[in-house]
């Protein structure tokens, strides 16, 4: 028996000021979210962010929050159901939040009499406030057990076939000027090379920057246009916070400067996603569409993220079959 572990970022529980307050607590007192001393970090989450954050981010949950319950826990249990139906009963499939419920270790134990586990991290691109922290949370559980069986990560799946086919199959059959393939930003502090410049030392993945989540982004932007058969793309970061220097271009702005240049109708593509959230439902789908608008767009479209597309279910299987195959062929 194998076991399999999906796991994404988290959602509050319910969209309300205390639900949506306890996952901003423990979500941005991650010292992998933001790198500040513990008290100072506390003092700065507790006391200035999530109290200035808390009710403008609940009324967000609230606009986006389906009548199952948060869009993205309920993409994720039906991947995690349509995946066990396709692996088999030789497979235990399970599903985790990095922050809130179902947690990692509830996903943990329901794998834990497993010979082998493969954890999947559900982010395209490693960044170390996202798969690093799923990573140190699960080792972190793991060091308590007494038995450990045979743990195998995956890192990233920034280019593989069977992500990027889902991904550009949920493309809607429209017409449209430019596409904008927008993945969530991070402070340039947490890029891992000092020197990163974006754009230039990022166009291709090499042995030197392979781990760069910048040098991945840019690897998934080009996959995607090539599968897509973009004839006009241009790439740009979201979510930006507080004061630190974040990757750019800021997508809010990339909307405003391509509609100054006459683009009408505009595609955009969320890949650092493999589930629409408040992130690609709203804040794409809504604050940016109208930024788009109010500078002379005549439409942006949202592109869906994978969600629980059967080629997603494919991918996913793939690669877990791959992990199994690799392992049997290295004991041989």
């Amino acid at each position: 028996m194998e076991g399999v572990v999906l796991i994404n970022l988290g959602t509050p529980k319910a969209p309300n000021v205390r639900s949506v307050r306890k996952y901003l607590h423990e979500f941005l007192t991650d010292y992998r979210v933001i790198r500040a001393p513990w008290i100072k970090r506390q003092l700065l989450v507790r006391g200035i962010i999530v109290p200035n954050r808390v009710r403008e981010s609940t009324m967000t949950y609230q606009k986006v929050w389906a009548e199952e319950g948060s869009p993205l826990l309920v993409y994720g249990k039906r991947i995690k159901e349509d995946l066990q139906q396709s692996l088999g009963g030789e497979y235990v499939v399970s599903l985790g939040m990095r922050y809130q419920e179902p947690s990692i270790q509830h996903a943990l134990d329901a794998v834990k009499h497993c010979k082998k586990i493969t954890v999947i991290p559900l982010f395209p691109q490693y960044a170390s406030a996202t798969t690093g922290s799923v990573q140190e949370e699960v080792m972190r559980i793991l060091s308590r057990w007494e038995c450990i069986p045979e743990m195998h990560f995956i890192n990233e799946f920034a280019t593989n076939p069977g992500f990027i086919e889902a991904f550009t199959s949920q493309i809607p059959h429209i017409e449209y000027d430019h596409a904008l393939i927008s993945f969530h930003g991070l402070p340039m502090k947490q890029l891992p090379y000092a020197q990163c410049s974006l754009g230039t030392c990022c166009n291709q993945l090499s042995s030197s920057n392979h781990m760069c989540y910048g040098a991945q982004c840019f690897a998934t932007a080009k996959a995607l246009a090539e599968k897509a058969g973009f004839s006009s793309y241009s790439v740009s970061f979201q979510s930006r916070l507080g004061k630190d220097p974040w990757m750019q271009p800021f997508t809010s702005e990339e909307v405003v400067e391509l509609a100054k240049k006459g683009v009408r109708k505009l595609l955009v593509l969320c890949p650092s996603f493999v589930a629409d959230c408040l992130e690609t439902i709203y804040e794409i789908g809504e604050e940016n569409r109208e930024i788009f608008k109010e500078n002379g767009g005549e439409e942006l479209y949202l592109s869906p993220c994978p969600n629980d597309n059967p080629l997603w279910v494919e991918a996913l299987m793939s690669m877990v079959k791959s992990v199994s195959h690799e392992n049997v062929t290295s004991s041989l």
